[in-house]
C-alpha cells in the first residue's frame, strides 16, 4: 500500500448487515464464496478512499460508472456471512440527501447541478430494472445515530485500543445476530410508544426495524464506529459504553422512571455532543 494510501479516511460509522451465502441468488452466491475466501479483502478505508478519488477527479464523479463487487466478509456460528459494498448505489441515495446538509452554493461548486442531474436520471433508469434494491450498509457522518444502539447490548461492545504502527488504529464495533437485533427494536419501539410522543427517536427505530426486515433471517448485524476512532481520543473511546447508556433508557421507560431515563439519555447526548463539535474544529 502507497504512503498516500495509507492515510486513514475519517470520519463515518456504519451499520452493516452480513447475509449467509445462502440468501443470494446464483451466480452472485458462487462470486461472493469465492470472494470470502481471498487472503488479503479490501477495508472500509480502502471503499471510502476510491469514493473520494471520483470526487476529486474533473469533472467529479460522484457515483462509480460500475457497481463494486467488493464486500465485507463475516462468520455468525460457523456460517459465512458477506456484506456488499453497493457503492453504486449508495452514491445515488447519498446524493439525495446532500441538498438538506449543504447550502445550495456549497453543493453546486462541489458537484455541479449537471453533474447531479446525469446521477440522478442514471439512477432512476438503473430503479426501474432493480426496483426491490437496497443496501447493506448505512452510514452516519460524525456521529453513530442514537437509534442504532437500540439494536445492541453492552455485552457485545468489541474495543480494542490502539496499538504501535501506523495499521494498529483503535477498533469499536457491537455485532449481533439479526433475530435479536430485531427483537430489540421491537422492545424499544414499545416503550418509546408506551412512554413519549412519537418523535425523531421512534421515527427512525421504524426506519431500521423495515430495513433489518428485508434480509435473511440468520444474518449478522454490525455497528462500526469506522473512521470515528481516527477523530476521538483513546480515553473517550474505552469509556464509551452509548449501548448500554441506551438500554438503560429504554429500561427506565418500561418501568415507568422518567427521571432514570431522562439521566441516562443526558448522559448519552453529552457524551455524542462533544463529538459533534469536533466536526467545527480546526
Amino acid at each position: 500500500m502507497s504512503a498516500v494510501s495509507s492515510v486513514p479516511v475519517p470520519y463515518a460509522s456504519y451499520l452493516r448487515v452480513y447475509e449467509p451465502l445462502a440468501a443470494f441468488p446464483e451466480p452472485e452466491r458462487d462470486h461472493w464464496a469465492r470472494y470470502a475466501r481471498r487472503a488479503d479483502p479490501p477495508t472500509a478505508q480502502d471503499e471510502l478512499r476510491r469514493a473520494l478519488a471520483g470526487l476529486v477527479a474533473t469533472p467529479p464523479a460522484p457515483v462509480p460508472a460500475h457497481e463494486s463487487a467488493d464486500a465485507f466478509v463475516a462468520e455468525l456460528d460457523g456460517v459465512v456471512c458477506v456484506c456488499p459494498w453497493r457503492t453504486r448505489l449508495r452514491g445515488w441515495l447519498a446524493l439525495q440527501e446532500l441538498p438538506g446538509l449543504l447550502p445550495a452554493a456549497v453543493l453546486d461548486a462541489a458537484l455541479p447541478p449537471v453533474v447531479r442531474g446525469q446521477a440522478e436520471a442514471d439512477h432512476e433508469r438503473w430503479r426501474e430494472e432493480n426496483p426491490d434494491a437496497r443496501p447493506w450498509i448505512r452510514t452516519a457522518v460524525w456521529q453513530v445515530p442514537v437509534r442504532w444502539f437500540a439494536l445492541f447490548s453492552d455485552e457485545e461492545r468489541e474495543y480494542v485500543a490502539a496499538g504501535a504502527g501506523p495499521d494498529k488504529a483503535p477498533v469499536l464495533r457491537y455485532r449481533t445476530p439479526m433475530v435479536q437485533a430485531r427483537r430489540r427494536v421491537a422492545r424499544a419501539l414499545k416503550a418509546l410508544r408506551e412512554s413519549i410522543d412519537e418523535g425523531p427517536l421512534t421515527e427512525g427505530l421504524v426506519d431500521v426495524g423495515r430495513w433489518l426486515e428485508e434480509f435473511h433471517p440468520r444474518s449478522l448485524v454490525e455497528l462500526d464506529y469506522g473512521g470515528l476512532v481516527h477523530a476521538l481520543p483513546d480515553a473517550l473511546l474505552a469509556g464509551d459504553r452509548s449501548a448500554a447508556d441506551v438500554a438503560e433508557g429504554i429500561a427506565a421507560l418500561r418501568a415507568g422512571d422518567g427521571e432514570g431515563a431522562r439521566v441516562a439519555y443526558e448522559r448519552l447526548a453529552e457524551r455524542w455532543r462533544t463529538v459533534r463539535y469536533l466536526q467545527f474544529a480546526n
